[in-house]
C-alpha cells in the first residue's frame, strides 16, 4: 500500500512538473504558427528593413560627389589674414593696417566646397541644390567608381534651390527613378545618401518625420522632414523610399538640432528639373497680389467663419489681378475649381498655371462668391520682392493718430497710401490692452472704411453707442489683422 502512493506521488510530481513544460510548449507553438508570419512580413522590407544593403549597392552608383571652386574677394593682402572680430566692419585693426601698410584692396581667393547629387538620366544629366554650384567657377562631379568629369550648369532656380548640371561621360550612366513624394506618409522609412563632410558615398536612414514643413527660405517652402542624418556636404542628395526611388532632394538642416533635417519634395522638383533641362529657367505664373492666412478673427470678420482661403492685402497696380477687377480684402477662395486653404496654396497654384492662360479665380467680397478671370502673367523675381492734418487724440480709446500724407510713405516706406496711422497710444488705454501699436494703419472700424481723418473721426461718432469696436488695421510685417476694443 505504501508503494502504491508512492508511485502515486511520483506520477503526480512528474505531470506536475510537465504541465509547465507543455504550456512553455503550446506557446511556442502559436507564436510560431501566428506571431512568426506576421514578424516576417515587418521585416519584409517594406516597414521595418533587416538591412539597408541591397537598396545602398543599387542606388549609390548614380549619387556623386559635387566639388566646386568659387572665386571670392576677401580683405587686403595683410588684414586678410585676420579672422572676424567683435567689430565686424568697424573693425580698428584695418584702419591700423590700412595706416602703415596703406589702403587695403579687395583681394581675390578661391573657396572651395563639397556637395552632393544624383544622375538622372543615363546622358549625364544630375539634380543637385543651386547653392551647391551658384556662382561657382569650376565644378568637377566624381563618380562612386572614382571617375571625374566637369560638368556644366544647365539651369537653375534660386527660388526652390534646384539645379541642374551635365557631364559628358560618352558612356551610359546609371540613374536614379523618380517617385511620388505625395505617396509618402509620416513614419515611413527614408534613406539619405550623400558626401556629409566629404566624405564620399555616406549611407543614413531614418524615418519621415514630418511633411509640408516651411522653415522660411523662399516662397515655395513645403519641405519633407526627416531624421536620417543630414549634414553639410548632403546637399543636393536623393532621399530614397524602400524601393529605390528618388522622393527628395536632401537640401537644409537646423544648425542647433538634432535629427533634424529636409529635402524638398520629388512632385515639385520634377517640373522644375523638366523647365531646366527644356529652357534653363523655370516660368511661373503670376497672379499680382499681395496675400496673407487667414485667422478665426479675420473670419470671422469678413463672415467666412466655414471658408478657407487667402486674403489679398494689396493688388498690384497694372498686373493680372489688377486688370482682372480683384480687389484688396477679397479672399481668394478657390482657383481653376481647385479649393484654396492658405497663401502656400494659392502661390503653387498660380506658379504652375502657364503663362498666358486664363485662370478662373473664386472671391468672397461682401460676404458673396464672385468668379472673375484672370490672364496669368510671367513672374518676375523682382516683383516678388509689397492732405495731412493735425494729429488727433481720442481721449476714450487713448489713440493719437495723424493722416498718411505722401510724405510719410516716401519717407517711411509704408505699404499704405491713404488712412491714418496710430503715433501715440497712452499706457493703459482701452488701446493699449486691446493690442493696437504705434504705427499700425487703421483701414475700417465696424466695416466702415477708413481714408481719411474724418472718415476716422465720423466711424468713432458712429460706434459712441457700440460696446465693442472692431478695427481693421494693416500692420508692418504682420499684414491685415483685428483688433476688438471694448468700451
Amino acid at each position: 500500500m505504501t508503494r502504491t502512493k508512492a508511485v502515486s506521488r511520483q506520477v503526480i510530481l512528474h505531470r506536475a512538473t510537465m504541465l509547465p513544460i507543455l504550456t512553455v510548449t503550446l506557446m511556442a507553438f502559436f507564436i510560431l504558427t501566428f506571431y512568426g508570419p506576421a514578424r516576417a512580413a515587418w521585416n519584409d522590407g517594406a516597414n521595418t528593413p533587416l538591412s539597408f544593403k541591397d537598396l545602398a549597392e543599387k542606388a549609390s552608383p548614380a549619387v556623386v560627389n559635387i566639388r566646386t571652386v568659387k572665386t571670392m574677394k576677401g580683405g587686403g593682402r595683410v588684414f586678410r589674414h585676420f579672422s572676424p572680430g567683435p567689430w565686424g566692419d568697424n573693425d580698428p585693426r584695418k584702419e591700423f593696417f590700412e595706416r602703415f601698410f596703406g589702403p587695403q584692396q579687395q583681394q581675390e581667393y578661391k573657396q572651395r566646397s563639397l556637395g552632393s547629387g544624383f544622375i538622372v538620366s543615363s546622358d549625364g544629366y544630375i539634380v543637385t541644390n543651386n547653392h551647391v554650384v551658384e556662382d561657382a567657377d569650376e565644378i568637377r562631379v566624381i563618380l562612386k567608381d572614382g571617375k571625374e568629369y566637369d560638368a556644366t550648369i544647365e539651369g537653375r532656380d534660386s527660388n526652390t534651390d534646384l539645379a541642374l548640371i551635365k557631364i559628358k561621360s560618352g558612356d551610359s550612366l546609371p540613374n536614379l527613378p523618380l517617385g511620388n513624394s505625395d505617396h509618402l506618409n509620416v513614419g515611413e522609412w527614408v534613406v539619405a545618401i550623400g558626401s556629409p563632410f566629404g566624405l564620399e558615398q555616406t549611407v543614413t536612414a531614418g524615418i519621415i518625420s514630418a511633411k509640408g514643413r516651411v522653415i522660411g527660405s523662399g516662397p515655395y517652402d513645403d519641405f519633407l522632414q526627416t531624421d536620417a542624418s543630414i549634414n553639410p556636404g548632403n546637399s543636393g542628395g536623393p532621399l530614397l523610399n524602400m524601393n529605390g526611388e528618388v522622393v527628395g532632394i536632401n537640401t537644409a538642416i537646423i544648425a542647433s538640432g538634432q535629427g533634424i533635417g529636409f529635402a524638398i519634395p520629388v512632385n515639385m522638383a520634377k517640373g522644375i528639373i523638366d523647365q531646366l533641362k527644356q529652357h534653363g529657367e523655370v516660368v511661373r505664373g503670376w497672379l499680382g497680389v499681395q496675400i496673407q492666412d487667414l485667422t478665426e478673427e479675420l473670419r470671422e470678420y469678413y463672415n467666412v467663419k466655414d471658408k478657407k482661403g487667402a486674403l489679398v492685402l494689396e493688388v498690384i497696380k497694372g498686373d493680372p489681378a489688377d486688370k482682372a477687377g480683384i480687389k484688396a480684402k477679397d479672399v481668394i477662395s478657390e482657383v481653376n475649381g481647385k479649393p484654396i486653404e492658405s497663401v502656400r496654396d494659392l502661390t503653387r497654384t498660380i506658379a504652375e498655371i502657364p503663362v498666358g492662360e486664363t485662370a478662373a479665380v473664386k472671391v468672397i467680397r461682401g460676404g458673396k462668391e464672385k468668379m472673375i478671370k484672370v490672364h496669368i502673367a510671367k513672374r518676375e523675381d523682382q516683383k516678388a520682392s509689397a492732405q495731412s492734418s493735425m494729429d488727433k487724440t481720442d481721449d476714450d480709446l487713448g489713440l493719437r493718430v495723424t493722416e498718411i500724407t505722401p510724405e510719410m510713405v516716401s519717407r517711411y516706406q509704408l505699404p499704405e497710401n491713404e488712412g491714418v496711422i496710430i503715433t501715440q497710444i497712452s499706457p493703459d488705454s482701452k488701446a493699449m490692452q486691446a493690442g493696437l501699436q504705434v504705427g499700425d494703419v487703421i483701414k475700417e472700424i465696424n466695416h466702415r472704411e477708413i481714408k481719411t481723418q474724418k472718415d476716422y473721426e465720423d466711424a468713432l461718432t458712429a460706434a459712441e453707442s457700440s460696446k465693442e469696436i472692431s478695427m481693421f488695421v494693416r500692420r508692418q510685417n504682420a499684414g491685415f489683422i483685428v483688433i476688438k476694443i471694448r468700451r
